[in-house]
């Protein structure tokens, strides 16, 4: 019984960390290529050069990226059939798996994202963190304070 909570609090964990994932990487998802955008291009000041140094960058990463990727839906789709079969010590291990190549692809995408970043000025990084800022506001909706009831 012990056990079947431990693995049910890991599931739980495992599928929270996703879902923050998941949110943290939407608005850069949904603005796409936004060094190709218009809006950023004007907004930031992009030369020609930031803008294929970006892509660049982006085309680099991108094989990298996905083989991590197919690494982490495979080390899931592996833990879900685990899961199924309700072994403790096989589900733990490939919760260390899943949680590696979760690892690994995040500090894959870090590095594309600093490598991406050492193109811009101070100034337009200031200027990008604030137009980013204002898309997750326009995002998300507000919500109620605690204290305002």
């Amino acid at each position: 019984m012990k056990s079947r909570r431990l693995a049910e609090t890991i599931v739980r964990s495992i599928a929270a960390v996703c879902a923050a994932i998941l949110i943290m990487s939407v608005p850069v998802a949904a603005q796409g290529k936004w060094w190709q955008s218009d809006k950023f291009i004007k907004e930031l000041g992009l030369t020609p050069e930031q803008t294929r140094t970006l892509e660049n960058t982006f085309q680099a990463s991108l094989p990298n990226l996905r083989a991590l990727k197919k690494a982490l839906d495979e080390a899931e789709a592996e833990f879900e059939r685990r899961w199924e079969r309700g072994d403790e010590v096989p589900i733990m291990e490939q919760v260390n798996q899943v949680e590696a190549a979760r690892a690994e692809l995040n500090k894959a995408r870090t590095t594309q994202l600093l490598r991406m970043r050492r193109v811009l000025t101070t100034n337009q990084w200031a200027k990008f963190t604030a137009l980013h800022q204002a898309a997750e506001r326009e995002r998300l909706p507000s919500q109620p304070r605690a204290d305002s009831k």
